[in-house]
């Protein structure tokens, strides 16, 4: 089963993440129809691992959203992370398919070719307010010398230094049976009196790169090989790793696939393009199919189907046709 495990070094301002999605991974690739070039799959895979010690880090009842876009052969990647760890993810790929992902790519070569690449970080609450926004950051694949980044994980954690002024460390590996990662972060500072439980950023930026104690664990985490997090079991990492330091462990969580698509949202969807395109494509083909991106589920409508729909006083009922 896929695992979340969290972990703190006592007496020390530093905190860690373990992640391993088994059945989870395997499960977002088996609900796809065509299979993803392995330079792809890696990447997604790692995306995957990410968002779920992301959201595993915070305390939000939402969505967190890791997307990477760009000028590349892969156009998007998407993982969404709920606060309960369902997770789901997709990719798209350019015109030329996988045809056009050349061997052994790395991340700008896959989406920065012309230094259009973005990585956006969104959180979107569970139950948004009238006229709340999602927050969303949005960082270059660049560092801090305009050099091109070719890690996700480097890219994340410039995220996580600039947005929070933390320091992190990230390894992060991915293959067809398993997408893994170890996170290890500086605790923030908090602020106090009125500002008690959050953040002091000035704080927080005045003790970037000072605690030795960080720079010491995050010296032994980048250590790990792609090979030993994808081949050894959690025990065997942090035994690997901190076998010398004082560890909290706390009890695992699971992550597991899902997927939040529904007919009623493609109903929605169709709705929002109009009666006259959607009858356009019931004359063309005699149906409307739709294909939810993240876990491969078809919903289709037929011409009563859409009569329906757009019909006056059923906007709230569902279309009869079954999910197929």
């Amino acid at each position: 089963m896929s695992e979340l495990h969290k972990f703190i070094f006592d007496g020390m301002p530093v905190r860690g993440m373990l992640v391993r999605l088994t059945d989870a991974w395997q499960d977002i690739l088996a609900r796809r129809e065509e299979v993803y070039p392995p330079e792809v799959e890696q990447l997604l895979g790692q995306m995957a691992a990410a968002g779920t010690l992301m959201q595993g880090n915070i305390k939000f009842n939402g969505a967190l959203v890791l997307q990477i876009s760009g000028d590349g052969p892969l156009k998007l990647a998407v993982v969404e992370v709920q606060s309960d760890l369902s997770v789901r993810a997709t990719a798209t790929l350019g015109p030329q398919g996988a045809a056009g992902v050349p061997a052994g790519a790395s991340l700008s070569q896959l989406v920065n070719v012309n230094n259009q690449g973005r990585c956006a970080i969104t959180l979107d609450p569970q139950d948004r307010q009238p006229g709340q926004q999602a927050y969303q950051g949005v960082v270059p694949l660049f560092g801090d010398r305009h050099e091109k980044l070719e890690k996700i994980s480097q890219v994340l954690e410039h995220y996580m230094l600039q947005s929070e002024q933390l320091d992190t460390r990230l390894v992060l590996a991915a293959n067809r049976e398993l997408a893994a990662g170890l996170l290890i972060q500086r605790l923030p500072v908090l602020g106090q009196g009125n500002l008690a439980g959050r953040l002091d950023r000035d704080a927080n930026e005045d003790q970037i790169g000072r605690s030795e104690d960080f720079n010491r664990i995050a010296m032994l985490a980048a250590t790990l090989q792609p090979q030993e997090l994808l081949g050894l079991s959690a025990d065997e990492v942090l035994h690997r790793l901190f076998w010398e330091e004082p560890i909290t462990r706390f009890e695992p969580l699971r992550p597991r696939f899902a997927c939040k698509c529904s007919r009623q949202r493609v109903t929605q969807m169709l709705r929002s393009l109009g009666q006259a395109e959607v009858q356009s494509i019931i004359a063309e083909q005699t149906r409307v199919e739709v294909a939810c991106e993240f876990c491969g589920v078809k919903y289709r409508f037929d011409a009563v189907d859409v009569a329906q729909l757009f019909a006056a006083g059923t906007f709230d009922q569902p279309p009869s046709s079954s999910l197929q």
